[in-house]
């Protein structure tokens, strides 16, 4: 057993939904996460798209159990003394796969180890272990003040999103297409007549097109004068999938370098990735043919290593006006394609598949 301590803490986290490419969505999950010395657990698993039993949409009563269980309060779920650390964010089921680890006390202190991937009671290490993580040894009070922190309701998240603009088809699909994946959301023309404790519920407040700058300086006022930290969505694409995508990023919780998608911006037939861990990146791109028409094409979906990295995009995916959604388990951005002038004539390359390529 390692002598060495490891920080114990807690983080707000998101799972990111959306409209997938095909039609199919993928649930938002809100939940919260573990670091360990600073830096999120998740983030060590690889490719993972896992949420905790710490999430925000579970009713009160199992919140508080999952979290007097890592605390030690009642039996492990599992035999052998494991807990579940990670879970399926569509269904939760065991079958589906979960990470797992023995937690125990070790005098004052909590040690996490024995990791594994686990699809029913009992997990074999030898061959589903985690060997390269852990064991940990955390500091029992650091450990327990942050999970004792939640059962005030510490960390639980905002997860509404307000529309604000005429009830006109646009919004109405957009207020749809949210709630299909788990994000609630209402529509009113503005905020006269909202109370300042309804508007701290917003996590996002989203525009549409045919607001006037003054009613939406209205808007920001009153979120102001509320003293609600709330992202505002702009200059929105009339492409649903597309405007779903926007929002997930305006609700992406926590600082930036603990999400796993840091950059994405594409000039001409090239795109630009950063990634702040390993993961899984797919890259969709979206565009609007000269009737007006959506045209989408899955340009990429592979593993990336940590860093920057070009991709090449098929011409005709990008020509005109488009845009590139990015994913990864825990996070969407989207970037419109830019088309410099002095590029306009000088798109020779062929029309394969993406090639990976090295950072800038």
């Amino acid at each position: 057993m390692a002598a060495e301590y490891a920080t114990f803490g807690l983080a707000p986290a998101t799972r990111a939904g959306g409209v997938l490419a095909g039609g199919d969505h993928q649930a938002h999950r809100d939940f919260t996460d573990f670091l360990v010395d600073g830096d999120p657990l998740l983030h060590r698993l690889a490719d993972l798209d896992a949420v905790s039993p710490l999430a925000a949409d579970v009713p009160p009563a199992i919140f508080t159990e999952q979290v007097r269980a890592l605390l030690l309060e009642t039996p492990a779920p599992l035999p052998g003394g494991r807990y579940v650390l990670y879970g399926c964010p569509e269904c939760e089921d065991l079958a589906c796969g979960a990470v797992t680890a023995v937690i125990l006390r070790e005098g004052d202190d909590v040690i996490w180890r024995d990791f594994a991937w686990q699809t029913s009671p009992h997990a074999d290490l030898d061959r589903d272990g985690y060997h390269g993580i852990g064991p940990y040894r955390f500091s029992g009070a650091e450990y327990r003040t942050a999970l004792t922190a939640l059962l005030d309701g510490a960390g639980r998240p905002r997860r509404r999103v307000l529309l604000i603009g005429p009830r006109v088809a646009l919004v109405a699909r957009l207020a749809a297409a949210l709630r299909t994946t788990g994000i609630g959301a209402d529509t009113a023309p503005d905020t006269d007549a909202v109370p300042a404790g309804e508007l701290r519920a917003y996590g996002a407040v989203a525009f549409a097109p045919t607001v006037p700058e003054a009613e939406r300086a209205a808007v920001r006022a009153a979120f102001a004068r509320a003293g609600a930290e709330t992202a505002f969505v702009e200059d929105l694409p009339p492409v649903v999938p597309l405007l779903v995508a926007r929002v997930e990023h305006a609700l992406r919780r926590g600082p930036a370098e603990r999400h796993r998608l840091v950059r994405l911006s594409a000039t001409g037939t090239t795109a630009e990735i950063e990634v702040a861990s390993p993961c899984r990146v797919r890259l969709t791109a979206y565009r609007l043919d000269r009737l007006r028409r959506t045209r989408v094409s899955e340009v990429f979906d592979g593993l990336l290593t940590t860093g920057a990295h070009r991709l090449d995009l098929p011409p005709e995916t990008v020509r005109g006006r488009s845009y590139l959604v990015a994913r990864t388990p825990d996070a969407v951005l989207v970037a419109p394609v830019e088309h410099p002038a002095e590029r306009a004539g000088s798109r020779g390359r062929t029309h394969g598949p993406p090639r990976l390529g090295s950072g800038p």
